[in-house]
């Protein structure tokens, strides 16, 4: 277990709150790693540790000054071995992408509790929402989705709010944040009611659970955990 810990120190040496945060469940989690060494053999930890996939990418944006303003924006797809990415974006001046992987490594587990077929992720930008003009948020939001959707899919995440992320007006019309329009026209009034097929599918598990929402977790023995 030691030895995880030493690999993603020394592959990640910056990102003390992820390596703080998997020091914590791999403190949790040692009993039943001692009592099962065929996690070792599959190198589980290794895989829960290091993200499927993550991307950066800037986010520039035209403030009420006429100014080009350049934000970071960054992507954790931690885990999917259980369904979709879950994650939620944060707009904050400490967002950065070790933060980012604390709060995706985190989100795996809370998700994985709850019996959901829901992986794990986040997402956000250092960007300050925070003394910005309506007009201000939109030029960065729109152009934040012009840049993530690239990168999403309404079949593979579910995006949900965070820190920074309100409910705003653009054109005149109260939106909820603009995350549900991934997948849909970028920079178009964006509908309340629009949901993402990933959603509509873990809304329909809630409302009429069953014995197929355990069916859709892996098993000790399933090829979930060798694949």
């Amino acid at each position: 277990m030691s030895d995880i810990i030493e690999t993603i120190t020394a592959r990640d040496p910056g990102e003390k709150e992820f390596h703080q945060a998997v020091k914590e469940v791999m403190d949790s989690v040692k009993l039943v790693l001692d009592r099962n060494p065929q996690y070792e053999r599959a190198a589980v930890l290794e895989r829960i540790t290091e993200p499927e996939r993550v991307v950066t990418f800037r986010v520039p944006w035209l403030d009420d000054q006429g100014y080009v303003k350049v934000n970071r924006g960054c992507v954790i797809e931690m885990n999917s071995a259980i369904g979709p990415y879950s994650a939620a974006l944060r707009f904050h001046p400490s967002v950065n992408q070790s933060i980012l992987k604390f709060l995706a490594y985190e989100q795996v587990f809370k998700n994985a509790l709850t019996g959901l077929p829901l992986g794990g992720g986040a997402g956000g930008s250092d960007f300050d929402p925070k003394g910005k003009s309506d007009n201000e948020v939109m030029h960065f939001c729109q152009n934040f989705m012009t840049e993530l959707y690239r990168h999403i899919s309404p079949y593979t995440d579910i995006p949900s709010g965070d820190i920074g992320c309100f409910t705003i007006s653009l054109r005149g019309t109260v939106t909820t944040s603009p995350f549900l329009a991934v997948g849909w026209r970028i920079g178009s009034v964006i509908s309340t009611a629009s949901i993402s097929p990933c959603e509509a599918r873990i809304r329909a598990l809630v409302a009429s659970p069953g014995p197929q929402q355990l069916n859709r977790l892996p098993s000790k023995n399933s090829a979930s955990f060798t694949s």
